[in-house]
Formats: structure tokens, sequence, C-alpha cells
């Protein structure tokens, strides 16, 4: 299994990614909305700005503060310099 950094020290197992996503059209709002409701949302970003939300394949919303294009390239193994520094 290959897990994902997410920021801050938390990790996803790739394999249970669905999507990332930006967090600023409406639909993705009113997804993150309705999770919270559920007790379905997981805030990863620590108190930084929200730049993905990932969907997971258990119905889990996962906030990261890092970029969706950083996710993407930590999940296809890429270097991970850029991103670092919001990891502090």
């Amino acid at each position: 299994m290959h897990i994902i950094n997410i920021g801050f020290g938390s990790m996803v197992f790739a394999e249970r990614i669905v999507g990332v996503l930006s967090p600023d059209s409406s639909p993705i709002k009113r997804l993150m909305r309705e999770a919270s409701e559920r007790g379905r949302l997981i805030d990863a970003s620590f108190g930084r700005r929200t730049r993905s939300v990932i969907i997971t394949d258990s119905d889990h919303i996962i906030l990261s503060s890092l970029t969706p294009e950083a996710l993407a390239s930590r999940m296809s193994g890429e270097s991970e310099g850029i991103e670092h520094e919001t990891d502090r």
C-alpha cells in the first residue's frame, strides 16, 4: 500500500483516494458542509487555508492545506520539495 503525506504529518492510503479537488466551487463547498453534518469531514489543514479536498472511497472528505497539484505529484511519486514550506 502506498501512503501519501497530505501535510503536517497526516497520511492517507493512496488506494483509498477517489479524487482531489479544489475547494473553491459551490458544489464542493456543499459537499464539505454535508460531510460535516454527517460526521464524515476530517480537517487535516491544521488551521491553515484549505487548498484541496480529498474524497475517499469510504465517503470521508479530508481537507488539506496542500494544493491538488502537490498532492497529485506526491501520488505519482515525483519530487515533493516544492510544498515542504507549507508543512512547517
